[in-house]
């Protein structure tokens, strides 16, 4: 388990419609470290059926966000990007980990993300 000051960043199932799964038959895809083969964490093989319960339930979460007003569309992706800067360390040494890029550059890749974010929060207040 990597040291982390929120220790639910790391997950290891996958989120779908609500909940946090692990794969129908157990199948597990090991993600180890690039730069010294460590295993790092265990995530779901999805099936292909398992993917497409991913996909309508995107779909369905889609129209409830489309029926949201744009002001709370903005709050929620506000709160969004503030949840990305209070946890960016903790962030960054995950991609670091995960990907082995240096940590300096994972910070800035999750501040450069997490700016989107911020935009679009702020542009969603403008659409309607």
């Amino acid at each position: 388990m990597i040291a982390l000051k929120n220790d639910q960043l790391f997950r290891t199932k996958n989120y779908i419609n609500g909940k946090w799964q692990a794969a129908i038959s157990g199948k597990i895809i090991e993600v180890r470290n690039p730069f010294n083969q460590e295993l790092v964490g265990k995530v779901p093989d999805m099936s292909i059926d398992e993917c497409i319960e991913a996909i309508d339930a995107a779909h369905t979460a889609f129209e409830t966000w489309s029926n949201f007003t744009a002001g709370k569309r903005a709050k929620i992706l506000k709160k969004w990007y503030q949840l990305q800067l209070e946890n960016v360390d903790d962030l960054a040494k995950i991609l670091t980990i995960e990907q082995g890029k240096p940590l300096a550059e994972a910070k800035g890749e999750i501040r450069y993300g997490a700016s989107f974010v911020e935009w679009f929060a702020e542009e969603a207040k403008r659409v309607y």
